[in-house]
């Protein structure tokens, strides 16, 4: 509940709303065609020749990144932040997977694949996500130089020095993983080439839920926490009553 009235925005008539909307709806829209000019010059792109021949292993075997494409002529990655050990996949990658298992299924439909990338053994990699129900196309590059090729896995050689390069940049970075997405085409001879990545919060552009919260009076409410997604959990573990989803 919001109860500052100091902070609140004033509440006025119907028509002074639709007022300030409309004004707001202006912006909306110079938005919205700015999003189109920019998608326009993310696909004119210049493309990379993929010529390293890197294999994975997925739940039947080995798998070659041509094979990820599964007859399609461009795939999307996510890099998933799950490292060999660990006991779980990262909560903000998962947030990110939620969103993904639901594309997936869509995506086809425009000539497009959807895989996950984890440097994890492909048998740390089945129980999770057996766990959190998911069921996209999910390999490992454990055996593999992908992840650390597209800068989302570092060495300990590269964690021990002050920076890391991450989205396009040195910086300092907490973990041995990151998160990212990256997207390749294949042409009608099976070349395949490298056409985007994102990273950092380029990475929101999947998060329907924070476009959602953004809607909304309190928006992502953010403000205060130690760092920003500390209130997101994996989806099996927020403390929410059996009923609160219950129809009526």
């Amino acid at each position: 509940m919001i109860t500052n009235a100091s902070t609140r925005p004033p509440v006025v008539s119907e028509e002074n709303w639709r007022t300030a909307r409309l004004e707001l709806l202006r912006e909306e829209k110079k938005l919205l065609h700015l999003q189109d000019e920019l998608a326009a010059r993310r696909r004119q792109l210049p493309w990379i020749k993929i010529d390293k021949p890197y294999t994975f292993t997925g739940p039947a075997g080995r798998v070659t990144l041509a094979d990820l494409f599964t007859g399609h002529s461009q795939l999307v990655i996510q890099h998933f932040m799950l490292g060999p050990g660990w006991e779980e996949g990262c909560k903000s990658c998962s947030f990110m997977m939620d969103h993904f298992n639901a594309a997936a299924v869509h995506l086809p439909a425009r000539d497009v694949a959807f895989a996950a990338v984890s440097r994890a053994p492909i048998a740390e990699i089945l129980p999770f996500k057996k766990r959190m129900g998911w069921n996209v196309n999910w390999v490992s590059s454990h055996d593999n130089d992908f992840n650390f090729d597209y800068h989302v896995s570092f060495t300990p050689e590269q964690m021990a020095e002050d920076q890391v390069y991450y989205n396009y940049g040195r910086r300092e970075f907490p973990h041995e993983e990151a998160p990212g997405v990256s997207v390749f085409t294949r042409d009608a001879a099976g070349t395949i080439y490298h056409t985007y990545s994102t990273y950092g919060r380029g990475v929101e552009f999947i998060m329907g839920t924070y476009h959602i919260l953004d809607l909304t009076p309190k928006g992502r409410d953010e403000v205060g926490l130690d760092y920003g997604m500390e209130w997101l959990r994996h989806h099996d573990r927020y403390e929410q009553s059996a009923d609160a989803f219950a129809t009526t």
